[in-house]
């Protein structure tokens, strides 16, 4: 079992698993992240009674962010992408079913809230659990944990700026009923952040 619950039934699970554990792991999209999305595609997909591939599911919720780490890294290119022209040679030597490959990267290519996703069940709630996730509570917390260490969330203000302009934009990217019933508390939730927080330093100009 992964640490949130996630039957590692398959050799290559664990292997994926193990890679994700030991090479990719950051406060905002590291192993808790795709635990989180692995699970809310599940349960979108059941609620919303769509067919899934449980494999290619867990191969891209493990493993669609290694664009954002080193040695994958591609100045100016999109990590989606990056992660996608890498996969190949990650989920090879794990003994992955090599045929679902093509799947795993339609899922990894249209994980971001930005992307133009295909009529895929699996990529669809996949794209869905990943946007929510940067919504809520949890989606605070990833942001403010990047205060300091990117461009977009350099200082607190900032990150408290990219708070408001997800909670505007992102829930119109999601696909599903389910997430767009999810994403109403969610935003309520970091409206209600953001709002106390400018309240509580000067309308922000002491943060």
């Amino acid at each position: 079992m992964s640490a949130a619950g996630i039957p590692l039934d398959a050799y290559w699970k664990q292997q994926v698993y193990k890679f994700a554990e030991d090479n990719l792991q950051h406060s905002a999209w590291g192993l808790e992240h795709y635990e989180r999305n692995y699970l809310m595609s599940v349960r979108l997909a059941k609620l919303e009674a769509m067919k899934v591939d449980l494999d290619v599911l867990f191969a891209a919720s493990f493993l669609h962010d290694i664009g954002v780490f080193e040695p994958y890294v591609v100045a100016g290119a999109e990590h989606s992408q990056t992660a996608a022209d890498n996969i190949d040679a990650v989920l090879g030597p794990t003994g992955f079913p090599m045929a679902k490959i093509d799947a795993v990267k339609t899922v990894i290519l249209a994980h971001m809230y930005y992307a133009t996703v295909p009529d895929d069940p699996t990529a669809q709630v996949h794209h869905d659990a990943d946007t929510l996730d940067f919504l809520g509570t949890v989606g605070v917390t990833r942001i403010l944990s990047l205060t300091t260490r990117h461009p977009w969330a350099e200082d607190l203000k900032t990150a408290i700026a990219t708070l408001q302009n997800f909670a505007e934009q992102l829930p119109p990217s999601l696909i599903t009923d389910t997430a767009k019933e999810y994403s109403k508390t969610r935003v309520l939730e970091m409206k209600a952040f953001t709002t106390t927080i400018l309240s509580q330093s000067e309308d922000g100009n002491a943060l």
